[in-house]
């Protein structure tokens, strides 16, 4: 089934509670987790740059450029920075021809910058 297209749908949960001992209901859409904490901002829809900006912040952190999500800690890994700006670097080139104009120039900026930092942090 495919939801792309912008239509929320409802998801009940029925399932019996033993600690309650009645039924749960739950009602949410599409947007909404179980993880999902009232106060936390709505996570951007999922696109190709979205994903390039994912795997940029990824090798940011490995750099120790940005602290850990988690623990805020700052913490070098230049074999995971590697792995990820390796990563990118094979998408770009398995996406020949079949990029937009914008995501082309970013995921060449993206790549760009990272190397260059990479190159800067084991120097």
């Amino acid at each position: 089934m495919n939801h792309s297209d912008g239509e929320d749908f409802k998801v009940t949960d029925k399932r019996h509670s033993a600690e309650k001992g009645t039924d749960q209901e739950d009602s949410s859409d599409s947007k909404s987790t179980e993880s999902e904490k009232p106060d936390s901002s709505p996570l951007p829809d999922v696109n190709f740059s979205t994903f390039l900006f994912s795997l940029n912040t990824s090798a940011l952190v490995h750099l120790g450029e940005i602290p850990e999500f988690g623990s805020g800690e700052t913490k070098k890994d230049f074999i995971l920075a590697q792995h990820t700006i390796d990563t990118l670097a094979m998408l770009q080139e398995k996406t020949v021809g079949n990029l937009a104009e914008d995501e082309k120039g970013f995921l060449e900026h993206i790549l760009y910058d990272l190397r260059m930092r990479y190159v800067k942090a084991i120097s």
